[in-house]
C-alpha cells in the first residue's frame, strides 16, 4: 500500500504528525534486523572503517543509522545533499552518515574522498541505500572498487511480530488503547513496511479523531479498502 491515502481522508488535519523516535530503547528487534542492530553496535570494532546498510524504503535503515550516530557522535548527510556539500569540512569529522547514499547523483568524486580518508584509517562511514552498489550507474569504476571492499550488512522487510510490535508501540505514543486483534489485522494488510505503518497509524488515529470514535477493525478495514479502491 502506498502512503498516499485517500484524497477524501487528506481533509483530516486534527494534529500535527508525530515525529518517529530514533532512540536505541525505541528500536525493535526481530529476525529481520538483529544482524544488522549487532553490526551497528559493534562500532568502533568493525572490520573495516566503512560500514554499508542495505534495506528497502521502510526497513529501518534510518532508525538504526540514528543510534549509530548518537553512538559515535557522527553528523548524518543526505546522499542528495553530497554535491553541494562542503567537502573539506566533511573530511574534519571523525565519523559520517551519508544517509541514502544510493542518491548521490554527480556527487561521485566527494564520496571517493571521503572513502579514502576512511580506508587511511582517519574516519568512520556508514552509509546507508536501497541497493548494492552495482545497482546505482555509478561512473566512477575506482568508487565502485572502494564501495565493493567495504563490509555489508542487510536489513530484511519487517517480518510479522515485528510489524505488529511497531504497530502497537506506535498506537501507544499516541496514547491510544487497541485491541490487538485490530493490530493483527492491519499488520496482515499493509505493506511490510515501517514507515507505512507509521502512515497509516496516523491516518486512522485522525480519522477516529474527527468521528468521535475508537480505532476498530471496521475502520481499519473501511480505510484499507479505500487505499486500494483509489490505487485502482
Amino acid at each position: 500500500m502506498a502512503r498516499t491515502y485517500p484524497s477524501r481522508w487528506q481533509q483530516i488535519g486534527l494534529e500535527l504528525p508525530l515525529e518517529p523516535q530514533f532512540s536505541r530503547e525505541d528500536f525493535l528487534i526481530s529476525n529481520s534486523n538483529a544482524d544488522a542492530l549487532r553490526m551497528i553496535e559493534a562500532w568502533p570494532h568493525w572490520p573495516e572503517s566503512v560500514l554499508l546498510l542495505i534495506g528497502e524504503r521502510g526497513s529501518g535503515k534510518s532508525h538504526l543509522a540514528a543510534i549509530w550516530a548518537a553512538q559515535a557522535r557522527a553528523e548524518i548527510f543526505s546522499g542528495a545533499s553530497l554535491a553541494s556539500a562542503d567537502v573539506a569540512a566533511l573530511a574534519e569529522m571523525p565519523a559520517l552518515v551519508i544517509d541514502a547514499v544510493d542518491e548521490i547523483g554527480a556527487a561521485e568524486a566527494p564520496l571517493f574522498h571521503l572513502l579514502n580518508l576512511a580506508r587511511q584509517g582517519r574516519r568512520s562511514l556508514l552509509l546507508t541505500a536501497q541497493r548494492r552498489p552495482d545497482l546505482w550507474s555509478l561512473k566512477t569504476p575506482d568508487l565502485l572498487s572502494r564501495l565493493r571492499l567495504a563490509p555489508v550488512v542487510e536489513l530484511g522487510a519487517p517480518d510479522d511480530a515485528l510489524l505488529q510490535s511497531v504497530l502497537g508501540k506506535l498506537f501507544r505514543d499516541r496514547q491510544l488503547l487497541v485491541d490487538p486483534s485490530v493490530i493483527d489485522f492491519i499488520a496482515l494488510h499493509i505493506d511490510r513496511s515501517l514507515e507505512v505503518a507509521r502512515a497509516f497509524v496516523e491516518l486512522i488515529d485522525r480519522v477516529a479523531l474527527a468521528r468521535g470514535s475508537a480505532v476498530t477493525r471496521s475502520l481499519a478495514r473501511e480505510l484499507l479498502i479505500d487505499a486500494t479502491d483509489e490505487r485502482d
